[in-house]
């Protein structure tokens, strides 16, 4: 898959802002629109797209600070495409929660779940997110209602439908819910195979 490096498209959009608005006061509109046109489409690129596919590369390698300050580098994560935007949140939601910072994680998960996601696999990932982080607080209601929530969807990736079922038999005896801790850091996987495959070409 081709992709331009952040940076390089950082410089791209100035290089192309600034050379074609130099050209076209020194020589004329035309000499300096291809190089204008080449910063809008980068520009335009950056903020629908963002820093997504980067930043899954380094959770792929299992560096959450470095994937972190990618993410950090979307300027505006509402002007994302709308999967984009879903899968920003998750993949925030997922480092602060292998973070211990359960506050933070919930906040970006629900705002997850506002958004549009791309499948019932992302939504029930997120459900289970949410669902671990209560449990962890001993908020038991909350927990079984998100699990409930998750295990009416529609669930299509195994590894999904192995979280379900071994939250179901956590909540059985919630002594057990230790096991399911490592749901917080599961979800980094979890959300890295079933965001990458609807997630557009971009960086």
């Amino acid at each position: 898959m081709f992709t331009i490096n952040i940076y390089v498209k950082f410089a791209l959009i100035a290089v192309g802002f600034i050379l074609g608005i130099l050209l076209i006061a020194m020589y004329g509109f035309w000499y300096g629109f291809p190089f204008l046109l080449m910063g809008i489409l980068m520009l335009a690129s950056y903020l629908m797209l963002g820093t997504i596919q980067s930043a899954g590369k380094f959770v792929e390698l299992g560096d959450f600070d470095a994937a972190d300050q990618r993410l950090n580098l979307t300027a505006t994560p509402k002007l994302l495409y709308v999967t984009n935007r879903a899968v920003y949140y998750i993949m925030k939601g997922s480092i602060a929660a292998g973070k211990n910072d359960s506050k933070v994680a919930e906040e970006y998960f629900q705002t997850a779940l506002s958004i549009k996601l791309p499948s019932d696999d992302e939504k029930a990932m997120v459900l289970l997110q949410l669902a671990n982080l209560n449990a962890n607080k001993q908020k038991w209601t909350q927990a079984r209602n998100y699990y409930k929530e998750a295990k009416k969807l529609k669930v299509t990736q195994q590894q999904i439908k192995d979280q379900i079922a071994m939250f179901d038999r956590a909540l059985g005896n919630q002594g057990q819910m230790k096991a399911a801790r490592s749901m917080g850091k599961g979800g980094y996987g979890m959300m890295q195979r079933s965001g990458k495959r609807r997630r557009p070409k971009g960086r």
